[in-house]
């Protein structure tokens, strides 16, 4: 199974390119960068294995109970990474003290929002 350009997901169609003002280096992940693109390849083998599971008519359930286990794992990795952007980039401009902390917080807390509806 081949993807188009339609079915790529690119950083900026999920609003992961830095917006203004955002500093580009170290971010709160890069201690655990490696950790992280190993449970994301993870995720990934999780995905390929539903449209495997797909192109062999596997069962409904069965590929729900998938779907199921491939949402929490992003739910967990999300939840992770929210947790080092708060104790790194939250700390950091509470820490610097000033109207950063506000612009982080406010930040943090759509992150969170967008992490509700889903």
């Amino acid at each position: 199974m081949t993807t188009t350009e339609a079915d790529q997901v690119t950083p900026e169609a999920v609003g992961a390119v830095e917006p203004a003002g955002h500093e580009q280096g170290v971010h709160g992940y890069h201690h655990q960068k490696d950790e992280h693109l190993k449970r994301l390849r993870r995720i990934e083998g999780q995905i390929r294995g539903l449209q495997r599971m797909v192109d062999e008519d596997v069962y409904c359930i069965d590929i729900l109970t998938q779907v199921s286990a491939s949402t929490k794992a992003l739910q967990s990795f999300a939840l992770q990474l929210l947790e080092e952007h708060l104790r790194h980039c939250v700390a950091d401009a509470a820490a610097k003290g000033g109207e950063g902390i506000d612009a982080k917080v406010e930040e943090a807390t759509k992150a969170i929002g967008r992490m509700l509806r889903t």
